[in-house]
């Protein structure tokens, strides 16, 4: 069997009459810093993408090389964030929701059928949720992708205003490093409160006195 998923939800799709089927996934669901990012694709069965796998087990130069082929050979695709304020306010499993369901709407094309990685969304669109989608269906493997450099972009421009967090090395994940950064510095106004490692670090009560880091 191969090592790569496949597209065998997608032609069962096709066979029940579905044309347009949308991949879903998200990425930064369980970071500490900045966003959840969503992504949508509507492959074109007519225009393979040779080696779509879930996005954890490519190399960063393979995901970026993934993407360009994505975006130029898709029939759509879009992508959406939510903010930490925002996951901070509904959750993140309401603010993973949330991004997925934006990134649908912004698709150019509007599919009529979704496989969506372990979620369910309250759309009135035909749907498949699937455990572990991302390394299953192509088409989530692709939005996998998507979501994932697109985070990891935001990741590096983030570095760049708050270096002292290394965040271009772990792209806002609760690493040794980061946690290690967050006891010294406190957390950033981009940093998810809601979250227990950035809740409980151990400048929180120096942090709260300090003048908010700035955001650009």
């Amino acid at each position: 069997m191969s090592r790569l998923c496949s597209s065998r939800f997608e032609r069962a799709a096709r066979k029940l009459g579905w044309t347009r089927i949308a991949g879903i996934d998200e990425a930064g669901r369980g970071a500490l810093f900045g966003p959840v990012v969503a992504a949508a694709v509507i492959l074109n069965p007519k225009r393979r993408i040779v080696g779509l796998d879930d996005s954890k087990k490519l190399t960063a130069e393979r995901r970026v090389e993934l993407r360009q082929r994505i975006c130029e050979h898709a029939l759509a695709w879009s992508v959406a964030e939510i903010d930490a304020q925002r996951i901070d306010a509904w959750n993140i499993y309401q603010a993973s929701r949330q991004a997925m369901t934006a990134a649908l709407e912004r698709l150019r094309i509007s599919p009529d059928y979704l496989l969506i990685d372990a979620m369910q969304l309250d759309v009135l669109i035909e749907q498949k949720s699937l455990i572990k989608g991302d390394a299953r269906s192509i088409s989530i493997a692709a939005a996998s992708i998507l979501a994932k450099t697109h985070r990891d972009a935001r990741m590096e421009e983030w570095d760049a205003v708050y270096p002292q967090y290394g965040l271009a090395r772990h792209k806002g994940y609760a690493t040794a490093d980061h946690l290690e950064a967050l006891r010294l510095h406190g957390p950033t106004p981009l940093h998810r409160y809601s979250f227990a490692a950035v809740r409980d670090s151990g400048c929180w009560a120096v942090g709260a006195k300090q003048t908010p880091l700035p955001i650009f």
